[in-house]
């Protein structure tokens, strides 16, 4: 029985571990012209070299599970349910419909389901997270300026 996919659990101790020591490995390896490695396949070594983007990529998902972090990839044109939606965001699902009935985020349906594009809802979380940011260097500057009266 194999195990379930880090898209639907946190990573184990030994996941952890072994990818610390991967990030490790492959960081120093890395280079602008790219990430060079060998991998074992049928008892023969065979030669990989992935572009510097690539290279960043696989860097980018060990550091999450290094960090114990769950992982989920989302295709840029993948259309997603209200449920997988609210998980990216990290809201719950009444509190998205809310924000799509409302017309934050563009949405289509499939009969009586809502779908939402990757884009659109990547699109929203990068304004959310702007305003956000905005408002905190608000906040930061106010409590400059009480603290210098």
């Amino acid at each position: 029985m194999s195990e379930a996919a880090l898209s639907e659990r946190p990573p184990t101790e030994t996941e952890v571990r072994e990818a610390s020591e991967a990030v490790r490995a492959l960081a120093s390896a890395l280079t602008p012209k790219g990430l060079p490695f060998a991998v074992r396949k049928d008892g023969d070594q065979v030669a990989i070299d992935l572009s510097p983007s690539l290279g960043q990529l696989i860097l980018d998902v060990l550091a999450h599970v290094a960090r114990g972090e769950m992982v989920t990839f989302v295709p840029y044109g993948a259309e997603l349910s209200t449920k997988e939606a609210a998980d990216l965001l990290n809201v719950s699902r009444p509190f998205l419909v809310k924000l799509l009935d409302a017309g934050d985020i563009d949405f289509h349906r499939v009969g009586s389901h809502r779908r939402i594009k990757a884009v659109d809802l990547l699109e929203y979380k990068r304004r959310r997270d702007g305003e956000r940011s905005d408002a905190l260097d608000k906040l930061q500057k106010l409590g400059q300026e009480f603290d210098a009266a």
